[in-house]
């Protein structure tokens, strides 16, 4: 058999006083009244207010009501005149009689132009200046204040020619990229040699092969041609930045030296002057390229070699290096007689190993005036 359960009986039933039966059976007849106060919603609260969809749709659809009647309107008044307004004269209304709203949008909105007498036009032009001021738009203002703050670049730029280029940042170089533009406003061809030393040694540090060869074609080569034209001889510190350039050989070699030898003429100068070691050395290595030279310019190089034949000093090995190199690359070129004047001056220029092998080109050379004769075709026996 299972427990019976206990019948719990709650403190405030425990708490309640003894009364009767009778009067505890009338008091249960009556429901006791419960202080929960229900929220509901009346629908006369619903009314006052729209729904935000509903107001959209009103509104749009009010708006095209009234786009309609506007061009209703306008279709219509295309044939009335149009009217005449005097500034002078005012309509005036008794107090029984009022404008209706439609004629007071209609000479508000929709006139086209305005005709003015004689009058009125005076007494505007009384109150207008002959001489107006002109006014300042948005845009001239900003126009105005770009062109100050370009002067003031320039001006700090063109100021930074005459700092001594050794206390710039080579960082900033990399950062501008219109480093280009910026330097020459600097004005590079006032530059002293030793600030174009400073600039060639930070360009040829810092910039990539293409903007090194940039800055040594239109700056660095320029600087040491004038030099050179006006001094005669080349400013040591010049030597320094050509020394420097070597640092990027792509940049010096398309940017230095094949811009010097895109005229043609940098043999045929280098013949004419006077002897150094370096002008072996470049003829050489010039005539090693094998160009198609003008008789011109192979003339030259032959009368620049026999100038030593009456010269009584021992050359250098670099002078019979550049001889040996100009008869093996252009012997073909050369005429008959200065085959010959050759072959005579090396009887007086004579190195021990070199000089043999330019006699053995030499003897071996066809000459550009000899004349070649074609063989006698035999007759074709069928």
């Amino acid at each position: 058999m299972g427990k019976a359960k206990k019948i719990k009986v709650s403190k405030s039933e425990m708490k309640q006083p003894k009364m009767a039966l009778g009067d505890q059976i009338e008091e249960g007849k009556i429901a006791k009244s419960k202080n929960r106060q229900k929220n509901r919603i009346r629908k006369e609260d619903d009314d006052k207010f729209v729904d935000p969809i509903l107001t959209k749709r009103i509104l749009s659809q009010a708006r095209q009501q009234q786009m309609e009647i506007e061009e209703e309107n306008a279709i219509g008044r295309t044939s009335v005149k149009k009217p005449v307004v005097s500034l002078s004269t005012s309509v005036e209304f008794s107090d029984t009689e009022e404008p209706s709203s439609e004629d007071e949008h209609d000479n508000v909105q929709y006139y086209e132009n305005i005709e003015i007498n004689e009058e009125d036009e005076r007494a505007i032009q009384m109150f207008m200046s002959k001489d107006p001021v002109p006014m300042k738009t948005l845009a001239d203002i900003i126009l105005e204040k770009l062109t100050e703050k370009k002067t003031e670049i320039e001006t700090q730029f063109s100021d930074v020619g005459s700092i001594q280029m050794q206390e710039l940042d080579p960082r900033v170089k990399a950062i501008l990229r219109n480093w280009e533009q910026i330097l020459y406003v600097t004005e590079p061809t006032k530059w002293s040699a030793a600030a174009m030393y400073q600039a060639t040694r930070i360009f040829a540090s810092n910039l990539k092969e293409k903007m090194a060869q940039r800055f040594y074609n239109l700056i660095l080569l320029p600087r040491i041609r004038d030099d050179l034209a006006e001094y005669k001889r080349l400013n040591f510190h010049l030597y320094q930045a050509l020394r420097k350039a070597l640092f990027k050989p792509a940049g010096f070699m398309k940017g230095i030296l094949l811009p010097l030898l895109e005229s043609g003429t940098s043999i045929l100068k280098i013949a004419e002057m006077d002897y150094t070691g370096a002008n072996s050395i470049f003829l050489r290595i010039f005539l090693d390229k094998k160009y198609a030279l003008p008789y011109r310019v192979i003339d030259a190089v032959v009368f620049h070699f026999l100038r030593f034949e009456r010269d009584s000093r021992e050359l250098p090995v670099l002078w019979h290096q550049a001889l040996l190199t100009f008869v093996q690359r252009y012997k073909s070129d050369i005429s008959s007689e200065q085959k010959e004047a050759l072959l005579r001056l090396l009887k007086k220029q004579f190195h021990h190993t070199i000089t043999a092998d330019v006699r053995r080109e030499l003897q071996h050379a066809k000459c550009r005036d000899t004349e070649i004769t074609e063989p006698a075709l035999e007759p074709m026996i069928y």
